[in-house]
């Protein structure tokens, strides 16, 4: 019998070889655990544009991306949507519920047709108290988040616009691209607001800041496939 994620996403998904079963949080459980975290995880399928969960959902669940991409986003409350972050398939979405605080802080929506597959709170509640070491780990890789999100806070820190906007979509594309002979290759599109956002700058900077990256021959855009030729992912 093959991997019920595989049966379950069919031909439509191209899944990441991460299992939920073999996840960091649950590193040193016995082969038979594992099975059985597999056995039970719960799988959702998703199209494009379909919400995994919404700010202000309470934070019950924590998925593994096992197929396709996530934005994560948050209204303020002046209506403003913003776009926070980009999750590929390997990673989690839905950390917040380790938290106390109760609710999702923002919105994961489909960029793909998507399937995740994960565990409810009580679930996870009972597996640390059988797994002491997973409580442990979860604390690790919080810590490393906070890690990612300096490098974030130093990428604004850079004034130069241009420079700004170059080393987010670096990063963009190191963690969510894929290699082509052009270039480094993101294929989804990735509008003024959210760079704007990204980069914590005005719409219309991006804008002057995007034409003159292309005019340098840095960033190609082909229809909403946009190439950054001189990087490579390692």
């Amino acid at each position: 019998m093959g991997c019920l994620c595989q049966q379950i996403a069919g031909d439509d998904i191209e899944l990441s070889p991460t299992c939920i079963g073999n996840l960091w949080i649950f590193e040193k459980l016995a082969p038979e655990d594992v099975r059985a975290l597999a056995k039970k995880a719960l799988r959702k399928k998703m199209k494009k544009g379909e919400t995994v969960f919404m700010q202000g959902d309470s934070a019950n669940e924590v998925f593994l991306i096992k197929g396709g991409r996530i934005k994560l986003t948050k209204v303020l409350e002046n209506g403003t949507e913003l776009m926070l972050d980009l999750r590929k398939s390997g990673d989690f979405v839905g950390e917040n519920m380790f938290s106390d605080e109760g609710e999702y802080p923002v919105s994961a929506v489909c960029l793909e047709d998507t399937l995740t597959c994960g565990f409810t709170r009580s679930q996870f509640e009972e597996l640390v108290l059988k797994h002491p070491r997973v409580g442990l780990q979860v604390i690790k890789t919080l810590s490393e988040r906070i890690s990612w999100l300096t490098t974030r806070v130093g990428n604004l820190a850079v004034t130069n616009i241009e420079d700004r906007l170059y080393r987010v979509l670096s990063n963009v594309a190191k963690e969510h691209g894929a290699q082509s002979p052009k270039g480094v290759v993101i294929q989804f599109p990735l509008t003024h607001e959210d760079l704007s956002f990204l980069t914590g700058a005005h719409r219309v900077s991006v804008t002057r800041a995007m034409k003159a990256l292309k005019e340098a021959g840095k960033i190609v855009l082909e229809g909403k496939r946009l190439i950054l030729p001189a990087l490579t992912i390692a």
